[in-house]
Order: C-alpha cells, then structure tokens, then sequence
C-alpha cells in the first residue's frame, strides 16, 4: 500500500548526530551540558537581580551585572569552544552584540530601561529561534 503510514521518522533517517558534530568540528566532554546548566541558573539569577535594580531601583545593580558578566562569559567560552562556528553564526554575532548594548545599558543612565526591554525582547528572540536561524552562519 503506497499510501501507509511508515514508522520511519526523518531523524531515524539521518546520520548519528556524534558523526555530523565530528565533520563539522564540534568538541565535547562529559559534564558540559551539566556546567553550562548550572551557568545558565546563576546567568538567570542574575537577570533577576539586574531586573530588580533597573526596574525597581533594587540597588546593587553592578553586582549583578557582574554575575550576569561572568556567567555569561562562562557560557560563552563553552560554547565557542565546543562549536568552532560559534562567531560566525547568528547566535554568537547575536550575543556580541548583546554584551555591547549590555555594556552601553550599563553607561548610559537615562536609556537604561529602554534598552533592558530591548535586550530582553532580543535575547529570548534568539534563543528561541529555530535552530536554522541560530546557527545560520553569517560570513
């Protein structure tokens, strides 16, 4: 019957993805995944004690900017390291651009809500787009 269902799925159909990282040169080492995850919790708690600040005049606002600075810089060296494209797909000319704006935000007093909504509305926009867009390599 041409018309029947197969339990074939397009993935099953697609070669292992530890072969495809290896011909695109992708690195990895047991415990990664956990470390950019506990990264990434800190990378939030951050976030919402930057919020605090901003928003609602918190106080201790370089503190966290430094948390969300080291954290992120964290993430960061893992993933580039891991993924040798890094800088030259949307995600990383995305988070370059992102640490630039984060450092005028930080500058520049009477634009800092503006540009905490921006950077918000921007982050979760790229990190939640397909990963055809995420990884699409730019130069």
């Amino acid at each position: 019957m041409p018309w029947a269902p197969t339990f074939a799925s397009g993935r099953a159909l697609t070669r292992p993805r530890r072969d495809r990282d290896e011909e695109q040169g992708r690195r990895d080492f047991a415990g990664r995944s956990l470390l950019i995850n506990l990264l990434r919790v800190f990378h939030i708690a951050g976030l919402a004690g930057l919020s605090a600040a901003i928003l609602a005049a918190g106080g201790a606002l370089h503190q966290w900017a430094g948390l969300m600075l080291v954290t992120g810089l964290g993430i960061i060296a893992l993933d580039a390291w891991a993924n040798p494209l890094y800088f030259r797909q949307a995600k990383g000319v995305g988070t370059v651009f992102k640490i630039l704006l984060v450092g005028l935000m930080m500058a520049w007093e009477p634009g800092r809500q503006p540009l905490f909504w921006f950077l918000l509305a921007f982050s979760v926009a790229l990190s939640h787009a397909p990963g055809r867009i995420r990884h699409r390599q730019l130069y």
